[in-house]
């Protein structure tokens, strides 16, 4: 953490201001570091979800703990860093803080089944952003500490893709239907935040995490590695299961080509600043 390129904020410290000019970030990479800070932030609500449907019992409920406390070391160092860097505005981020936590994060997700598969998709997801807006950000020490970052996401996501792997030899028809219903309806945990739209629409633009992304590193790579295109003894929901994942990677693809004349417009006409909950994505 570059502790001495920090110094006082203004207030009763009487420090110094924070301004735009002082970020050396990239527009795009602040609003990544923000989205993907918050979105950390909603830890009390991701654990509350686990652990109620999951319950916290024996080996699993060891896991669930020590899942919260690296979690919970992510939002302190993605919040130290932005600070000593003076990323972004401290006071505008602590606002969202407060109103996106206030908030809370609950899903709809119908069995235990769908919130495995839903966790496996979300931590591949997520760990593919924390190394992307590092490789983006333009400053050694915050690529090292997104790697850093990647990496301990990369085992929570080991850990539930091993538990998945279990699940379909298991439950083959059911660990199937559930992943084919995620991957249909997969939204990542921070879309609530105030912004999240804009903010998401430059991140997507600048290549940092964008449906290209998504597929390439994330649902490819994971169908692969649980074999669900290669998954026998199926009955006929798992066989439909299969189809539809099949489709669904065939649909993306056709989204994500048409994405890519988006972010073609939208790095266009993005204006210069960070963006905010007014603007909007060209259409």
């Amino acid at each position: 953490m570059p502790w001495s390129a920090a110094r006082d904020f203004d207030g009763p410290l009487e420090g110094s201001g924070w301004d735009p000019g002082q970020s050396a970030l990239p527009h795009a990479v602040q609003d990544a570091l923000v989205i993907n800070l918050l979105t950390e932030d909603n830890l009390p609500s991701y654990h509350f979800e686990i652990a109620s449907r999951l319950g916290r019992d024996g080996a699993w409920g060891t896991w669930v703990h020590r899942w919260t406390a690296e979690e919970d070391r992510h939002s302190s160092v993605l919040r130290a860093y932005l600070h000593a860097r003076r990323g972004v505005d401290p006071v505008a981020l602590e606002n969202l803080r407060m109103r996106h936590v206030g908030n809370g994060y609950h899903n709809d997700l119908p069995t235990p089944l769908h919130l495995l598969a839903y966790v496996t998709v979300q931590e591949l997801a997520t760990r593919q952003a924390h190394r992307n807006t590092g490789a983006a950000c333009g400053d050694h020490v915050g690529e090292a500490l997104m790697a850093r970052i990647s990496a301990d996401e990369n085992l929570h996501m080991l850990f539930y893709r091993g538990l998945y792997e279990d699940a379909i030899r298991a439950f083959p028809d059911d660990a199937l239907v559930a992943l084919a219903d995620v991957i249909r309806g997969f939204r990542m945990p921070g879309t609530e935040i105030p912004g999240f739209r804009a903010r998401a629409a430059r991140v997507a633009a600048a290549g940092i995490f964008n449906l290209d992304v998504h597929l390439e590193y994330v649902l490819r790579p994971l169908v692969r590695a649980l074999g669900v295109m290669t998954t026998t003894g199926l009955g006929p929901a798992g066989r439909e299961a299969q189809e539809h994942i099949g489709r669904q990677m065939e649909q993306l693809e056709a989204q994500a080509s048409r994405a890519r004349d988006v972010y073609v417009r939208l790095n266009a006409c993005r204006a210069s600043g960070p963006a905010t909950e007014e603007q909007e994505i060209p259409a």
